[in-house]
């Protein structure tokens, strides 16, 4: 059983940058795709981005892309996301997700494991 937590999260004003981290423990760490995904109040839980498990290729959602970065240490089991130029629109809760299926996989049925989620809430 694989288990994650994110760490990271904050409040930060528009403009701003945050580290997301995410440390999976149980199962291969470097068989997993990792994922990020958000969920803001009143909203469904959208994809951010995904990072593949071998080949390090990167897929992003439109809204983050040029902003966000994912990257993954497999010597440390953590995935990190690495977000600047934060704006309020991308205050949500954000959610670490593991999965062996696909490639860079986008939705969230693709996962079978999820993180409880850290909050990031950005200020205008």
């Amino acid at each position: 059983q694989v288990q994650l937590v994110e760490s990271g999260g904050g409040l930060v004003q528009a403009g701003g940058s945050l580290r997301l981290s995410c440390a999976p423990s149980g199962g291969t760490f470097s068989s997993y795709n990792m994922g990020w995904f958000r969920q803001a109040p009143g909203k469904e839980r959208e994809f951010v981005a995904v990072i593949n498990c071998n080949t390090a290729m990167r897929n992003y959602a439109a809204s983050v892309k040029g902003r966000f970065t994912i990257s993954r240490d497999n010597a440390k089991n953590t995935v990190y996301l690495q977000m600047n130029s934060l704006k309020p629109e991308d205050t949500a809760r954000y959610y670490c997700a593991a999965t062996t299926r696909g490639y860079i996989p986008s939705k969230s049925y693709h996962y079978d494991y999820w993180g409880p989620g850290t909050q990031v809430t950005v200020s205008s």
